[in-house]
């Protein structure tokens, strides 16, 4: 298993809104790798990212998705940029609740890749996305450290 990407690796992503460990307003999500091309992360939101009332903002619940198919090719040693991106949402999401997110690899034809992620509540689908990544100037980045 290959652990999470820090700053040095090359990813240039330690700024991260939602993963960066130099970001004072970061969410600081871990993205751990579960299998060859998938990633997953726990955690409870708050209320600090609601939308509605006790409500996780939809905008959050892109970002999140989309963050999660960008660490499962973190984990493959891909930099790369969402080309597109299709959000479902399937329940509304409470900023309290345990969390977790997962992604995964469903197709790639470097340097197109595309990607699937869930959002989920308790074993059922809050959310779901798919989308589309290009790598970042045709350069692949160095593959994380394995632990």
């Amino acid at each position: 298993m290959t652990r999470e990407p820090e700053a040095d690796d090359g990813f240039g992503h330690d700024h991260c809104l939602l993963c960066g460990q130099r970001n004072p307003l970061s969410l600081r999500l871990r993205f751990e790798a579960t299998e060859p091309a998938a990633v997953r992360a726990r955690f409870r939101p708050g209320r600090r990212l609601q939308g509605y009332r006790g409500v996780l903002h939809g905008g959050v619940i892109s970002a999140l998705l989309d963050a999660a198919m960008t660490h499962c090719l973190f984990h493959r040693g891909v930099r790369a940029v969402t080309g597109d991106l299709y959000v479902r949402f399937l329940a509304p999401v409470s900023c309290e609740d345990e969390l977790e997110l997962v992604a995964g690899l469903v197709a790639e034809s470097p340097p197109v890749y595309r990607l699937e992620a869930r959002l989920i509540r308790e074993g059922k689908t809050m959310a779901r996305a798919r989308a589309r990544f290009m790598e970042s100037g045709r350069t692949r980045c160095r593959q994380p450290k394995r632990s």
